[in-house]
């Protein structure tokens, strides 16, 4: 219940048209345009990072609805076939617009952490997801602190599910950003402390002890 009346609040910034497709998607998707839906919730996460982190739960809702209705898997297949497009746009939408750029990163994370197959992540955004952090792991990326920050915090909530996928590359990434820390020269002071938390959440088993908890708030907070 709890996450249904957080649906009903996330989609308050909608027109009252779409609000009500939306709605509509949510209860009866048999009875609405689910590649309309999908476009619109797709559109909303690129420019409204807020909505992005709390869109793969509405997905989510409408993907098990449709699959109770009707057994069918249009919303799905419509939602991946856009953020493949974008996917595919993404050094374009990085130089167009960071924003957007974090915000779509922010978006196909959350999908690959509320969307399951099997009660398993969806392996078509194993790679995409992988890819796009690895972008973020770049020279020019760490040296700008929001999109280390969306690293991080996208690290944080799927780094786990996202490792048992295909470790390896988990293990490169990770080379990656201990060489950006140790090497790259112009990191700012916040971008240092947010690799490192990281690298000891990671090396902790994708979690902090008591003590690394209170020393990064503290320092973040500082």
């Amino acid at each position: 219940m709890e996450n249904s009346n957080k649906e009903e609040y996330k989609i308050q910034s909608f027109d009252a048209e779409t609000q009500q497709l939306l709605k509509t998607a949510l209860k009866e998707p048999g009875a609405v345009d689910l590649e309309k839906v999908a476009a619109v919730i797709v559109d909303q996460s690129l420019k409204d990072q807020v909505f992005s982190k709390e869109a793969g739960r509405i997905c989510f809702t409408i993907v098990q609805a449709e699959t109770k209705q009707s057994g069918s898997n249009v919303f799905r297949r419509s939602l991946l076939n856009r953020l493949q497009q974008e996917f595919t746009n993404r050094e374009e939408t990085r130089s167009r617009s960071l924003q957007e750029w974090v915000c779509y990163v922010t978006f196909i994370c959350n999908v690959f952490d509320y969307l399951k197959v099997n009660n398993m992540p969806m392996m078509a955004l194993v790679h995409p997801v992988y890819d796009c952090l690895f972008r973020l792991g770049q020279a020019d990326s760490l040296r700008n602190e929001e999109e280390v920050d969306c690293l991080v915090l996208q690290l944080h909530r799927i780094g786990d599910q996202l490792e048992k996928m295909d470790v390896q590359r988990m293990d490169d990434l990770f080379f990656v950003l201990r060489d950006g820390f140790l090497l790259q020269e112009g990191l700012g002071s916040l971008a240092r402390l947010l690799l490192l938390e990281i690298l000891e959440f990671r090396a902790g088993g994708w979690r902090l002890s008591d003590t690394g908890q209170k020393y990064y708030y503290s320092e973040l907070t500082d």
